[in-house]
């Protein structure tokens, strides 16, 4: 996974609430477990609208409430696939953030002022360690899990966390008893 760190650029805005991970990407799409090829069915019945335009941007604005629904990984696969590294909102399912982190997408939420404010400068930053939004015209600082941000910032994964381990993984293995497991003592039987 790619370390988290500055995320600068342009933004898109999805002005919806309650947006649900169906609608992030439907479940015909789903017949796949690579975490590629998901992008360009990313919002598929909406981008069939007449007025419908999302640029692929560094960062998603968007409403509150926002990957709601099933917990389905696709979701995250299909919004960092087109070219999402961040998403802010003014909330997000619990499920939803879990699984964007674990990818490497960042969840950022603030407050609706600012993300309107966001939405209307057309171009923001967001500093993971410094834990900071900034735009032309302000600025709000959010929150995000100590252990998140530590794996994030140093992209890790669940299997980089477990790599990070190897050599208390390795010294465990060396110490415990070689013999195994003996089953069940029957002595007392």
């Amino acid at each position: 996974m790619k370390a988290v760190e500055t995320i600068t650029g342009r933004v898109s805005v999805l002005d919806r609430d309650d947006v649900d991970t169906d609608q992030i990407i439907p479940k015909q799409f789903l017949k796949r477990i690579e975490r590629t090829g998901f992008g360009e069915f990313l919002f598929h019945d909406w981008a069939k609208e007449p007025d419908w335009d999302l640029p692929v941007n560094p960062i998603l604005i968007a409403g509150r409430n926002f990957g709601c629904g099933s917990s389905r990984e696709h979701a995250p696969w299909a919004l960092e696939d087109y070219g999402f590294q961040a998403i802010i909102a003014p909330s997000f399912a619990d499920i939803f953030r879990s699984n964007c982190t674990k990818i490497g997408l960042l969840p950022v939420a603030l407050d609706a002022d600012s993300c309107r404010s966001i939405a209307q400068a057309g171009e923001a930053q967001v500093d993971l360690a410094a834990q900071e939004v900034r735009w032309p015209g302000g600025s709000a600082s959010f929150e995000i899990d100590p252990d998140v941000k530590h794996r994030l910032l140093n992209g890790l994964d669940d299997i980089g966390l477990t790599l990070a381990q190897e050599d208390s993984i390795a010294a465990y293995e060396r110490d415990r008893d070689g013999s195994g497991w003996s089953g069940p003592d029957t002595t007392a039987l």
